[in-house]
């Protein structure tokens, strides 16, 4: 019986990856069409082959830039997802703190980012810092609100038995709230690990000496349309590889709720 969820998950997972590539090439294919039937000059809309073909042409620019937006955004995702975490603890420790703490979180995720981020760059400098803390800003409230519920999440009963035990609250937290936050906080990750992208080319935008919002930015001035898609290209690669990233490492910290889904 241990050979079943083995024997399912294989085709699956191929068939999955069939859709996935039918959808892909459908899209593109009639975007490719569209293009060349309703001949769109290549500076409004530049055909799919046109992009892959400006992709492999200039491979090395990409990848150095990729890397470096990649740079940005993994470090503000740590940073982000440290102080979301730290901030949900905080306030499940000490309650007096949550509707204080969570109205200003909710006032920077007000905040436009795009407001935010040149005024960074002009403290701080055309460096990766201001990147760094653009994405952090971008990433850290749902993680605390996830991290938050799922640290709320406990079952009353599990609690109760504790509290029967003399369990002090320290003990109540590492062996039954944070466990309970496990799965709360991979669902952050899924949503913030291709938005730290986002948030590092959109200081990029606003200023930088390298990465991939730079390029997009060059492209967009100077009306490259073909170079501008393709980093798009790139940064969607990114997106997917990150998602994919954070599913791997779900499966297998959370291997008993992929057991019980098998």
């Amino acid at each position: 019986m241990s050979d079943a969820p083995h024997e399912t998950k294989i085709p699956l997972a191929a068939g999955d990856l069939l859709v996935v590539a039918l959808l892909l090439g459908l899209a593109l294919g009639f975007w490719e069409g569209w293009v060349r039937l309703r001949e769109i000059p290549v500076y409004i809309l530049p055909p799919p082959s046109l992009v892959l073909l400006t992709l492999t042409r200039h491979l090395d620019l990409y990848i150095k830039a990729a890397l470096v937006t990649l740079v940005e955004a993994l470090g503000g995702l740590l940073l982000g997802l440290t102080i979301g975490i730290l901030t949900a603890i905080l306030i499940t420790f000490w309650r007096r703190l949550e509707r204080g703490v969570l109205t200003l979180a909710i006032l920077i995720k007000a905040t436009p980012m795009v407001a935010i981020a040149p005024l960074l760059i002009i403290w701080f400098g055309f460096g990766p810092l201001p990147k760094i803390i653009i994405t952090a800003l971008l990433t850290f409230f749902p993680v605390l609100i996830n991290v938050h519920s799922g640290l709320h999440a406990v079952d009353d009963a599990l609690l109760a038995l504790f509290h029967s035990l003399d369990a002090s609250r320290w003990e109540c937290f590492r062996y039954a709230r944070w466990p309970s936050a496990w799965p709360y906080l991979f669902v952050a990750l899924k949503v913030v690990a291709p938005l730290s992208l986002v948030g590092a080319v959109v200081a990029e935008w606003a200023g930088a000496s390298a990465g991939l919002g730079r390029t997009m930015w060059l492209a967009y001035a100077n009306l490259n349309m073909p170079h501008l898609f393709a980093a798009v290209f790139c940064l969607a690669l990114m997106g997917v590889a990150l998602y994919a990233l954070v599913l791997g490492i779900e499966k297998r910290v959370l291997f008993w709720r992929v057991t019980q889904d098998m």
